[in-house]
């Protein structure tokens, strides 16, 4: 089974004239079919270790690999998913999610297959023609899905792409996440800084603080495959589990503040 590898990362940023430790000796790995979710606040280091993992940004130690294979740069197998949605508005939805085949040099009647493939698979397949700006925030955000998609990677890497959806498109989008994860049996790595998100989402948990990132906490789940079995969402959710995690996890990010607040 194919595994991704971040293996003692450590990265540093200049800012201001003075080094920024963002990532320092992190290690984690995802195997396709697992759905590795990393939840942490703003600026401890989240997308930082994702651009390291989708090869946008080169790691100053420690090494990326898949099977062994160390990865330079980014790669077919790893399809991204960015926080906005960074579509090209000139373009239709159809050539949006041909562009990244194109690139590789696909035909055209290959290409346009693929395209309309995941369209319908994201449940866009009516829309192939829509404009950028015809389609609502949610339509976008599956519209990019489909982009990464379309290139058949191994790995989908997800930057909080829901963030900035209301609270009901927000859980379509997840609910649509976990279904292409079930058909598709990619591996998915997903971060974020909504708890109910991270819960509902992983297999693997990694619970994040910084700068630098560390790793604070991390739990295996089974909620994402009850999903995947066939459990509906509500279910799930109303679960006293979940609760129970969701609130232990609350109470952590909570902690630190209240307590410099206290002083």
């Amino acid at each position: 089974m194919s595994r991704l590898t971040a293996e003692a990362v450590s990265l540093t940023f200049q800012q201001r004239g003075r080094e920024r430790v963002v990532l320092q000796d992190l290690t984690l790995s995802l195997a396709k079919g697992e759905s590795l979710v990393v939840l942490g606040p703003s600026g401890c280091g989240k997308s930082s270790l994702l651009n390291v993992l989708a090869g946008f940004q080169a790691p100053d130690s420690g090494r990326v690999q898949i099977d062994g294979r160390t990865l330079e740069g980014p790669g077919g197998e790893r399809g991204v998913v960015f926080q906005d949605d960074a579509l090209m508005p000139w373009l239709n939805a159809l050539d949006n999610v041909a562009l990244g085949l194109r690139i590789r040099s696909v035909g055209a009647a290959e290409r346009n297959a693929r395209a309309h493939e995941v369209l319908k698979l994201v449940g866009l397949g009516e829309h192939a023609d829509y404009r950028i700006s015809q389609l609502s925030g949610g339509q976008r955000q599956r519209l990019g899905l489909a982009r990464a998609l379309a290139v058949e990677p191994d790995f989908l890497l997800l930057d909080e792409p829901f963030g900035a959806l209301d609270a009901l498109t927000r859980e379509r989008m997840q609910v649509l996440t976990l279904d292409l994860w079930r058909k598709t049996g990619k591996g998915l790595f997903l971060i974020t800084h909504s708890v109910d998100e991270a819960l509902f989402l992983a297999t693997d948990l990694v619970v994040m603080d910084g700068p630098p990132a560390r790793i604070v906490k991390r739990l295996s789940l089974d909620f994402a495959r009850r999903y995947a079995a066939g459990e509906p969402v509500r279910s799930i959710k109303s679960d006293p589990e979940f609760a129970r995690l969701r609130q232990l996890l609350l109470d952590e990010f909570l902690e630190e503040p209240e307590a410099e607040h206290a002083h």
